[in-house]
């Protein structure tokens, strides 16, 4: 199958992968993936959520280098510049993210081997989707785009919201102090502050929009592939976090939209 870039795997596996987002956005409205607060024993083992996110998230960055590295246009600027705003990306979601976060002492594991599985598959192809049409098949990738406002603009609006995850993800980490964790301490509470006063998911709102932005400044349908699969799983979670939150909580704010601030 040759559709977009002339290469017949590269384009396989690209429509493989939208296919796949498109299933997932489906399933996912009736079953979240099962981690975190939606965690369920029906799906077997899980382990601790740490070393999960850590060990779903680490294709992604093998993955791209070893492919980045067999790729012809590896030394030029443009891939370059492309590969050190990826390592930053994964910086954050694939080494400092997980090892963040704040594991109550006994806490039981809360991430399931179906959604490791599951996503060792999507990041190792997010990898070399990205690597590859990055370093090889990406037609667009000479100096002059680095000035192209579709560059400039996707680049200004993936960092905003990279800081603005950073910032959404602190603020759950702090809910519990250090001492908590270390007694033992379990308990959920309402987030409040920063983007929380619009949203009830605003990690997965950032996380939405990081990729969007990083679609924009690479121009390429591999990134529109990991935004579909993205939204897939975070929208419909998004809706079963706000209802979950509201349900638990009867002080929950009534003014508080799930995803998109104001609106839904």
């Amino acid at each position: 199958m040759t559709w977009y870039t002339g290469d017949g795997t590269y384009d396989t596996l690209l429509a493989i992968g939208l296919a796949f987002g498109g299933f997932v956005f489906f399933v996912s409205w009736f079953l979240p993936s099962p981690y975190g607060r939606f965690a369920s024993k029906r799906f077997g083992v899980s382990v601790n959520p740490k070393l999960g996110w850590f060990l779903m998230e680490l294709p992604a960055t093998v993955s791209f280098l070893v492919f980045f590295a067999w790729g012809p246009r590896r030394g030029e600027l443009v891939p370059l510049v492309l590969l050190v705003v990826w390592l930053l990306h994964y910086g954050n979601r694939g080494f400092f993210f997980p090892f963040s976060m704040r594991v109550a002492r006994g806490e039981k594991g809360t991430f399931s081997l179906v959604v490791l599985g599951t996503g060792w598959l999507v990041t190792t192809l997010h990898g070399y989707l990205h690597a590859t049409f990055f370093t090889r098949l990406g037609p667009h990738y000479g100096p002059e785009w680095l000035i192209d406002p579709r560059f400039l603009g996707g680049l200004s609006l993936w960092a905003i919201s990279l800081a603005l995850n950073i910032q959404s993800d602190a603020i759950i980490r702090d809910l519990r102090t250090r001492e908590e964790i270390a007694a033992g301490v379990r308990e959920y509470r309402i987030p409040r502050g920063g983007l929380f006063r619009f949203v009830t998911s605003p990690s997965y709102l950032t996380e939405l929009l990081a990729w969007t932005g990083f679609a924009l400044f690479t121009w390429s349908l591999a990134s529109v592939f990991i935004l579909v699969v993205s939204a897939a799983n975070l929208v419909p979670r998004a809706w079963a976090s706000h209802r979950w939150y509201r349900e638990r909580f009867p002080d929950y704010p009534k003014e508080r939209k799930a995803l998109v601030p104001f609106v839904w």
